[in-house]
């Protein structure tokens, strides 16, 4: 018996560009190969091979097909003719043939004649005087004539019995078993499309298998609005997209696959010249038709209408996503703005328009945040818990190891962030410290930017200010910060907002952000009188010895100061946050004994390292160009 999964290994272990080239002249063009067609004549090359999608394709004449297809129907064999020849030259045996299998195959080739019958009478329907209706509607979609052939549009008429006097050649059995008439007990068997525009479903080689109708009767509420034919021999709707077999050659020119709701939004596409388009028929995006869409292309990006529909769409795609996701492939989503779908999208603001919006595709795991993260008010710790309960379930469903942790790590770090963000610095909200800027500092107050004593300021406050300081942060980047900050006053206002988030600071940092919010810069001297007024040290070479950062330099010129000066306040902005998280992934690898902790750690103090070498490379690169 020809399983399919035996006829995949066969096309697997032929290389079809050897095989095409023993009769057609190939020219290697990237990862494909080029020639004129063999199937009509050109004077330029429009036929391409890829030997990795194991396909041939003619974007003249449209000839498709894979290494069977090319024996059938360049060299004329019959299918088993093809299947022995290549099966011989692929060192494999034919097994024996199934009687079951052959009548099934017979079958399937009879339902086909079936299939292309009833497209016949529904294209010429069409153009009929019944056929007025969808005529008009189709009128007011704005598709041109080359639209309305290419995708093969017809209409079933009104009437139940029309479709078995017009295929009156067919018997009634196969009518039904192709799931174009219905059969009932107790009652005769009629037409499953009546009244409806209609649209022909195709399989990957283009050969009609069902059908898609819309009723075109707004009075008629009580049937659906879009009608697909059943599950049959021919058709799977779970495992076949429609417009495949037409989209999947632009994608390989394009290098995408747009997924959208409905075969109207991939006609609607189509016309608008994204000819890269399909969708599933009637249900939600199955496993099967994921790995369809990766046969073709690594990341196709799904287009959902921008209703709560479209959201929950877009969740069942994510869902059903994540336990297949292997390097390198995934999927990208887009959602329409609200109460928009492609072709209103397209109406209204251009096929630019929408080329715009599928350019911004989201990621899945950005996706899966997003819509997790909105799905309920998280106001109480319990609603927070309960989103992180939910993200980590749908990493647990993740089944290849590398990007589950990957996953994991990114959702963690998203929900940190979200869950405990960053406080306000001790001199925004005021700290043991006491300093509070956009007021006057214990000792001090503004006048007419000049700083002078307060009466009520005593000995008492100006020592516990000399002693916050005495237990501040005093280190050799601090300090030489603090110089050339009070060298180069007025570089404090340009990182008054950066220091003043970051904790732990040297409080004289408070002081100097305090001197100069509000008012124009203040002078250097001012500036050490201050701090000295204050019981405050003034930054010495003795505390940041080592450090002979370019902007300490007297010969330095204020430009290239000023870029000297910010790179070290990014330093010293990323060290407490740096530090933090090294504690944080110590104490969690000295509770948790994990392999997954131990190596947070020592990532991290792998990024220590390296911060304490470029802190030292800039020194002595800056003191060299300065």
């Amino acid at each position: 018996m020809l399983t399919p999964q035996w006829l995949d290994q066969l096309r697997t272990r032929i290389t079809l560009s050897a095989l095409i080239g023993r009769s057609t002249r190939l020219t290697k063009a990237g990862r494909e190969f080029k020639a004129c067609c063999p199937f009509h004549n050109e004077k330029s090359p429009s036929f391409t091979v890829n030997d990795e999608k194991g396909f041939y394709h003619c974007f003249g004449c449209g000839a498709h097909g894979d290494a069977i297809r090319w024996m059938t129907d360049h060299q004329g064999l019959s299918f088993m003719d093809a299947v022995k020849e290549l099966a011989a030259e692929a060192g494999m045996d034919v097994p024996a043939p199934d009687p079951r299998a052959a009548k099934a195959a017979e079958k399937r080739d009879t339902l086909h004649d079936v299939m292309a019958a009833a497209q016949g009478w529904f294209v010429q329907n069409l153009s009929s005087p019944g056929g007025e209706s969808a005529r008009a509607y189709l009128a007011t979609r704005g598709f041109d004539a080359h639209t309305l052939q290419r995708f093969g549009f017809g209409y079933a008429p009104e009437g139940r019995q029309a479709m078995k006097e017009a295929l009156g050649k067919f018997p009634e059995a196969m009518l039904i078993e192709a799931g174009l008439r219905i059969e009932v007990e107790n009652r005769d068997p009629y037409d499953r499309f009546r009244g409806r525009l209609m649209l022909p479903i195709e399989d990957a080689r283009g050969r009609v298998i069902a059908f898609g109708g819309r009723i075109l009767t707004k009075e008629k509420t009580d049937a659906p609005k879009y009608l697909n034919s059943p599950d049959t021999p021919l058709f799977d709707k779970g495992r076949t997209l429609y417009n495949l077999h037409r989209a999947a050659p632009a994608a390989r020119q394009s290098g995408r696959m747009v997924v959208v709701e409905g075969y109207m939004d991939v006609v609607a596409m189509a016309a608008a010249g994204i000819g890269e388009c399909v969708a599933p028929l009637g249900t939600a995006l199955t496993e099967q038709q994921i790995e369809m869409l990766w046969r073709h292309v690594e990341m196709p990006i799904l287009c959902f209408d921008g209703d709560a529909a479209g959201q929950r769409a877009a969740m069942r795609a994510v869902t059903r996503a994540l336990p297949l996701l292997r390097p390198a492939h995934s999927l990208r989503i887009v959602r329409l703005p609200e109460g928009l779908d492609p072709d209103d999208l397209i109406k209204q603001r251009g096929a630019r328009a929408m080329e715009e919006i599928l350019g911004a595709a989201k990621s899945l795991i950005e996706v899966l945040w997003e819509v997790e993260r909105d799905a309920q008010t998280l106001s109480t710790p319990e609603d927070k818990a309960g989103l992180k309960a939910r993200l980590m379930a749908h990493v647990d469903s993740i089944q290849n190891s590398d990007i589950a942790s990957l996953y994991r790590r990114e959702l963690q770090d998203r929900y940190s962030e979200f869950a405990f963000p960053k406080r306000e610095s001790r001199w925004q909200q005021g700290g043991s410290n006491g300093f509070r800027p956009n007021q006057p500092r214990g000792g001090q107050q503004r006048g007419n930017g000049r700083w002078q004593p307060q009466p009520e300021s005593t000995p008492e406050s100006l020592e516990r200010l000399r002693r916050a300081a005495a237990g501040g942060s005093r280190d050799a980047l601090s300090a030489a910060v603090l110089a050339g900050l009070i060298h180069w006053p007025a570089q404090i206002r340009r990182h008054a907002e950066a220091l003043a988030r970051t904790p732990g600071l040297d409080p004289r940092f408070g002081l100097l952000l305090d001197c100069c919010q509000g008012h124009e810069a203040v002078e250097t001297d001012r500036l050490a009188t201050i701090l000295v007024e204050n019981g405050l040290e003034i930054p010495g070479t003795a505390e940041y010895s080592g450090l002979r950062f370019g902007f300490l330099n007297t010969e330095t010129g204020a430009d290239q100061a000023g870029e000297d000066l910010a790179q070290a306040v990014d330093l010293l902005v990323e060290r407490p946050i740096l530090d933090a998280a090294l504690a944080q992934a110590t104490a969690r690898f000295e509770s948790e004994l994990s392999e997954e902790a131990f190596a947070d750690q020592q990532r991290l103090l792998k990024r220590k390292l390296e911060f304490d070498s470029r802190l030292r490379q800039m020194a002595t690169r800056q003191v060299a160009s300065s």
